[in-house]
């Protein structure tokens, strides 16, 4: 039996570009690039140096504050470049992938004599720990803490992502053997949300609290989830697990290999044929999209991760760990004459001054990277409450973390909130403040303080 959940607040931003449920083998990717600063608050230490052959699976380095955790190489070749940055920190790991793919042999697992140490060691030890995460903080889970329940979101609302409907189906298998490894880590329920009229692989699985949440965007997002199920207080601890990376764990289990296979939604209105495709984990994205009416010398946004809260890469860029998503959109670097004194019909937007968007609910738009408006302080306009869902006040909350106020901080509920909670409040945000750094800023300064 599942739970329904309904969610009021919050707003749908549809765009022109969805991919089409059609799934193609990527060009194979010469390179595979692994970035530290993908692990929030990781200090890499190596293991594997330029020129070093490693296999698929692989460890490469490890969480200097957490040495348990290893992290591994998505493709068996060579280590070719470890560029560095300031003061000498590590920038990324980029490995020269074999023709013919190699795999680490991590072992069989035995889930049913798995005993909660067991599968703790064995996630900890082949490179599957980084894909669960928790709240609070938003950062790489600590194994050293058990959580009071474990929440994964099966229903994606954020604009032209990869529908888990379609990416998942057939991996019923995988599913269950890493939802019956995790389960055994918490005293709690394993939460799975899908959509309400969704056809889900993750509904039928065993060992797992079902809802059905219906909604505007952020309902898909599992810190919606979490607020509405069951909210994160001081001294408790969530941890929170992508559908595909469940797959990656529950194939590893069951065949001791780590494949980083993802399938990718290449979306976007500068996008020729937006559609499915299957590669790894740190994968070159030139693979994909320069065959989809991008021109390398052109002018468009290559996004890893959806328009609200994804990573701007570079035409030379890679797919990034957590990502499914891979968006392009026209740059917005041009200026609109009188842009703020004439009616619109071609924006997004939440007010009904000079805009018209409210007429046509269901018309998609071709949208820019252009914010329409200069940094400045905060307007009241109440804006902010008509599409955050959370019991939390957002203005108040970025206020304080503005002003590194720990105390209020806590009282207004930072605990269970992470920066893409506020990928819709900085969107609707007349003053154009970077509502995600504000929040990703205020959550290290509690890391740094309280840990």
């Amino acid at each position: 039996m599942s739970n329904d959940i309904t969610i009021k607040k919050g707003l749908d931003i549809k765009l022109k570009g969805a991919a089409e449920k059609v799934t193609e083998n990527a060009t194979i990717s010469n390179f595979c690039t692994v970035r530290p600063e993908d692990f929030h608050g990781v200090t890499p230490k190596l293991i594997a140096k330029v020129g070093a052959k490693v296999k698929a699976g692989e460890a490469i380095f490890y969480d200097k504050a957490q040495d348990a955790i290893m992290f591994v190489s998505p493709v068996s070749g060579e280590i070719i470049d470890i560029p560095r940055g300031e003061k000498r920190r590590i920038l990324a790991l980029k490995i020269q992938a074999d023709k013919e793919q190699v795999f680490h042999d991590h072992g069989k697992f035995n889930l049913e004599s798995a005993t909660p140490e067991s599968v703790k060691a064995h996630l900890l030890a082949s490179g599957c720990w980084p894909f669960i995460k928790q709240r609070p903080y938003d950062v790489i889970a600590n194994p050293e803490r058990a959580p009071k329940a474990i929440f994964i979101s099966g229903y994606a609302s954020a604009p032209l992502v990869a529908d888990y409907d379609y990416v998942l189906q057939g991996k019923e298998a995988e599913l269950q053997a890493a939802i019956t490894a995790l389960g055994k880590l918490t005293a709690g329920k394993v939460h799975v949300t899908v959509g309400k009229n969704a056809n889900s692989p993750l509904s039928g699985l065993n060992g797992i609290a079902l809802h059905k949440i219906s909604g505007p965007h952020p309902s898909g997002n599992v810190g919606t989830q979490i607020n509405k199920i069951d909210p994160v207080n001081k001294g408790e601890t969530v941890w929170t697990i992508n559908p595909q990376d469940l797959v990656i764990i529950g194939e590893l289990l069951l065949t001791g290999k780590f494949n980083a296979e993802r399938l990718v939604a290449l979306v976007g209105s500068s996008i020729k044929k937006p559609r499915y495709f299957k590669t790894k984990i740190g994968s070159e994205v030139s693979t994909m999209v320069y065959d989809n009416g991008v021109e390398k010398d052109g002018n468009d946004r290559i996004i890893s991760g959806n328009v609200l809260s994804g990573k701007q890469i570079k035409p030379d860029g890679s797919l990034d760990y957590y990502s499914n998503t891979i968006t392009v959109i026209p740059e917005g670097d041009d200026y609109e004459f009188f842009g703020w004194n004439k009616p619109v019909f071609d924006k997004v937007s939440t007010s009904r001054a000079l805009t018209f968007s409210w007429l046509t609910p269901n018309k998609e738009y071709e949208l820019t990277t252009n914010t329409n408006g200069e940094h400045r302080n905060f307007v009241l306009t109440g804006k902010y409450e008509e599409v955050f869902p959370f019991d939390i006040y957002p203005l108040q909350i970025l206020k304080s973390c503005m002003y590194e106020d720990l105390d209020e901080m806590e009282a207004l509920g930072m605990y269970e909130v992470a920066p893409e909670d506020f990928a819709l409040t900085e969107f609707v945000c007349v003053s154009k403040q970077p509502h995600q750094q504000i929040i990703r800023k205020g959550l290290d300064v509690m890391i740094k303080e309280i840990g």
